[in-house]
């Protein structure tokens, strides 16, 4: 079901000529810092996959992905990717980058399961960004050096934003604070994980949210993650299980904490098979991605996704993420987006 939040007296702070070539900005300018901050070259991604070897990835382990035949090969299926965590740690091997170095690429994708509104849309675009590293770095302090860095372009590319645009004015800290989806729970034990995102990001304004795809003390998971890419069952050096999280920010715009980037250390040997066990996805051991990790072909990596129209989107004070890409919606999100002084490209 489509949803779009009820916004009072919303302007856009740029024209439409202003939004594309501050979008044009904002992607050149990032993606050069993050790649410096991380030590990533740009490798070139596939759009599409074989069904069935386990190189697609599911998410939260729910979403369909969009699959059609191959005509030349017989109509054996492919699949268009969701994203790219397994796909990176395979050409991560096959390219033999060293520790401490790895890879970043643009990921467009179709997610047909989206619930449409103005945070989603049916097409993804995303740097997928993927870095070798060594047994010592399966750390929780290792995880939060490596946010920082990427809260560091961040923050430069906000500022050669305002740079450009004067009328848009900084409003991300000086530092992103970090908290675990289990000391949130206790904080506000009475809010959902959403609200309980937004309450801190809110105080925050900046912060990475430790722990997603694991159950809680409650029971309850924080938000689903699929078992087998992000380790989130690894009890760290903090005492609490995950070495993965999400970095959100405080969108002054919608007033409410904004998703910009999933990432985390990814599962060792021993951690996949913990987390298809409790899963209830033990098959999946005979599939080719898995297999290559449980035979310790793949080197151990951590990575993540970083939204493209999202960055845009939040940086440009939009409302919606219709503003930033072109996509297809429901028709009467045009109308009610027309009443709201939002303008889809």
């Amino acid at each position: 079901m489509s949803y779009l939040f009820k916004l009072q007296n919303y302007k856009p702070v740029l024209s439409l000529q202003q939004t594309e070539l501050g979008i044009a900005r904002i992607k050149d300018f990032f993606q050069s810092n993050l790649s410096t901050e991380l030590c990533l070259r740009r490798v070139t991604a596939p759009l599409f996959v074989l069904k069935g070897t386990g190189i697609n990835d599911d998410l939260n382990g729910v979403e369909r992905a969009v699959t059609f035949p191959i005509k030349d090969m017989g109509d054996v299926k492919a699949e268009v990717v969701q994203s790219l965590a397994k796909w990176k740690r395979l050409t991560l091997a096959a390219y033999g980058v060293e520790a401490g170095r790895g890879i970043y690429t643009d990921m467009n994708a179709i997610r047909a399961d989206e619930e449409l509104g103005n945070l989603h849309s049916l097409y993804v675009d995303q740097w997928d960004w993927e870095q070798v590293i060594n047994p010592q770095d399966r750390t929780i302090e290792f995880l939060k050096n490596t946010v920082r860095k990427i809260y560091a372009a961040l923050l430069r590319v906000e500022y050669s934003v305002s740079e450009s645009f004067p009328e848009i004015k900084p409003c991300l800290p000086a530092q992103i604070t970090f908290v675990h989806a289990e000391e949130l729970r206790l904080l506000y034990p009475n809010l959902t994980p959403k609200e309980r995102e937004s309450e801190y990001a809110k105080k925050y304004k900046a912060i990475f949210v430790i722990g997603i795809g694991g159950s809680l003390g409650d029971g309850k998971k924080h938000d689903g993650r699929a078992p087998d890419y992000d380790d989130w069952s690894t009890v760290s050096e903090n005492g609490f299980p995950g070495l993965n999280g999400d970095i959100l920010l405080w969108n002054p715009v919608l007033e409410m904490a904004f998703e910009l980037s999933s990432m985390g250390i990814r599962v060792d040997k021993t951690a996949l098979l913990k987390q298809l066990e409790l899963e209830g996805k033990n098959e999946r051991k005979d599939m080719y991605f898995h297999k290559r990790l449980i035979e310790g072909t793949l080197p151990l990596s951590i990575g993540g996704g970083i939204g493209q129209s999202r960055l845009c989107m939040f940086l440009l004070r939009k409302a919606h993420i219709g503003e930033i890409q072109s996509s297809i919606w429901p028709a009467q999100m045009y109308k009610d987006c027309e009443k709201q002084n939002i303008f889809l490209i």
